[in-house]
């Protein structure tokens, strides 16, 4: 059943179109603005530019989705298969599938909302236009990771986001930027490293570097000791992207630094990625070496998911200094480890609760960084103590709606039944339970009752920063020096200046609103436009968890089966 009618070779060209534009986007926002489309000013062209081109990708995106067969989603579709290297036989192989087309259409539309938010609210950094060809160059890169079914393709699309994220963060970022991109393309290099020297051993010695070919033998072609080699090597470089305890120190530090649209694309798809290659690569192709370290693999996910939400708790509390962007940020590594125990539990119902997972953390944290985002454009800081010590109405009492869509993504992101956050980690859970036949159920069971555990503290902190940020402090009076008072809020893009300085004697007040409080800008059209779509598929993957299992459970299913319906 499609929602209309498409020819292959339209969807062909579609799928080609998806990957290729923005790279095209990219190399079109540094050449001069033709006359016509100059805009108010110099730079307002190139933005424009950004949007068009990632709305024409996010349009392409739907219609592909919309002519997808979903009653055979487990079927390759949209496939181009053109030799590249015949030495090699490396060959340019494009196809999507149940498992790939909801990441395909989660990456077109965080980029196109990023593109539109940042038209209007542009981080302070060097040149739009540079800003815009890097957005591109990273959504080209990140859509053809999921694109591509050639491993040598798969490794050069992984490295090709490297660069352009490296730049974001270190020319737009905030404090300590250099440092933090440092970190994240070393961290990520090395892991790159050894994870290509996985994919060679796989592809010359079983012949072949074709993802569908490979999935379909099942390592059936490579002995296990081969297996064993390669998903150590492959999983080491995957697990830094994803990332997993103990490898995932460079991740707080990036979300810090970064401007708000990169925290937005780095955790709402790059973390993906490395996740992605567990289930596309690893499972189907190495399913023996995936059985020797799914233990492992499956006990790093757990500690990743108690450590994630006790750091959480720590930046939470009164007097920590903790930094809203630096909580979310570890926030991820929880998340991600439930991500990582259903893909470890290799069932299909772990599998499938992974990948409802991966999307349910793109849209909610997403959503997430977006809103820290506008909340220290507004405060001048993403400081918890500065944050709930400036007001006792805090954001309920100064910008209700932005107030209440914080603790909308909040509880989201704490896996409240009926929003898109529950299912994912409901179902890995239940993965672990019960394993994949020759995994010990205790073991995965005792890992089971640990993530469950994680939940209950999840839920603990995001509540806590709820209260804090949103309610303010229950202290009669402000707890914060003069000096520590939070700066002015800056004028927004197309928004009034707030009626007071949050720095204004009136704000170093904690008690109930009063006339005098002063007034932050409440959410503004542009914002409202870009967070609205991550609100609205939120509750709609929540309440209609079909929309996602429907496509998946086919293509899981048979990946898991070594090709076999």
């Amino acid at each position: 059943m499609t929602v209309i009618d498409i020819s292959p070779s339209v969807m062909q060209f579609l799928l080609a179109f998806i990957v290729v534009a923005p790279l095209l986007g990219a190399l079109a926002a540094l050449l001069p603005a033709p006359p016509g489309l100059k805009g108010r000013n110099p730079d307002q062209a190139v933005l424009r530019h950004g949007v068009t081109v990632t709305g024409a990708v996010l349009v392409a995106a739907i219609v592909l989705a919309a002519g997808f067969d979903h009653d055979h989603p487990a079927t390759m579709q949209a496939t181009t298969d053109i030799s590249w290297i015949p030495a090699l036989d490396v060959r340019i192989h494009l196809g999507i599938d149940g498992i790939s087309l909801p990441l395909l259409v989660l990456t077109a539309l965080l980029t196109f909302l990023c593109a539109l938010y940042s038209y209007f609210k542009l981080p302070a950094g060097p040149s739009p236009k540079a800003f815009v060809a890097l957005v591109l160059v990273l959504e080209s890169g990140t859509l053809a990771t999921f694109a591509v079914l050639d491993l040598l393709l798969f490794f050069l699309a992984f490295e090709m986001v490297l660069i352009p994220m490296y730049f974001l963060i270190a020319r737009w970022g905030g404090d300590q930027r250099q440092a933090a991109a440092w970190k994240f393309i070393l961290y990520t290099l090395l892991g790159s490293v050894v994870m290509l020297l996985g994919l060679l051993l796989i592809g010359l010695k079983s012949g072949t570097f074709d993802m569908v070919a490979l999935a379909t033998d099942n390592g059936r072609g490579l002995t296990t000791s081969v297996q064993v080699i390669a998903v150590l090597a492959i999983g080491l470089g995957l697990a830094v992207k994803t990332p997993m305890w103990p490898l995932h120190s460079w991740l707080p530090d990036a979300h810090t630094a970064a401007p708000t649209v990169g925290s937005v694309l780095l955790a709402g798809v790059l973390l993906k990625m490395g996740t992605y290659g567990f289930v596309r690569i690893l499972l189907p192709v190495a399913p023996d070496g995936m059985r020797t370290f799914a233990p492992y693999l499956a006990a790093f996910a757990v500690v990743g998911i108690v450590y994630g939400s006790l750091a959480c708790l720590a930046l939470a509390r009164t007097g920590a200094k903790g930094d809203l962007k630096r909580l979310i940020a570890y926030s991820s590594v929880g998340h991600m480890g439930f991500v990582l125990l259903g893909i470890a539990t290799m069932t299909p119902t772990g599998v499938n609760g992974a990948l409802f997972a991966n999307i349910a953390h793109g849209l909610i944290t997403g959503l997430l960084f977006f809103l820290v985002g506008a909340v220290k454009d507004r405060y001048g800081t993403a400081d918890l103590d500065t944050l709930a010590g400036a007001t006792g109405a805090a954001l309920y009492g100064r910008a209700p709606r932005l107030g209440a869509l914080l603790a909308f993504a909040a509880v989201a992101s704490l896996g409240l039944p009926g929003l898109a956050g529950f299912w994912g980690e409901m179902l890995t859970l239940f993965g672990a339970y019960s394993p994949a036949e020759g995994l010990s159920r205790p073991a995965f069971r005792t890992f089971m009752a640990i993530g469950a555990f994680g939940t209950l503290l999840t839920a603990a902190y995001m509540l806590i920063v709820v209260r804090r940020v949103c309610m303010g402090e229950h202290a009669p009076h402000s707890r914060l020096s003069p000096d520590e008072q939070p700066q002015q809020a800056p004028r927004a893009a197309d928004g009034p200046q707030p009626s007071g300085a949050a720095g204004s004697p009136s704000s170093e007040t904690a008690g109930p609103r009063t006339a005098t409080t002063p007034q932050l800008a409440d959410i503004h059209p542009y914002e409202a436009a870009a967070w609205t779509p991550l609100v609205a598929l939120t509750v709609l993957a929540g309440l209609w968890p079909a929309v996602l299992l429907g496509l998946t459970d086919p293509a899981v299913q048979q990946l898991l089966a070594g090709g076999k319906s």
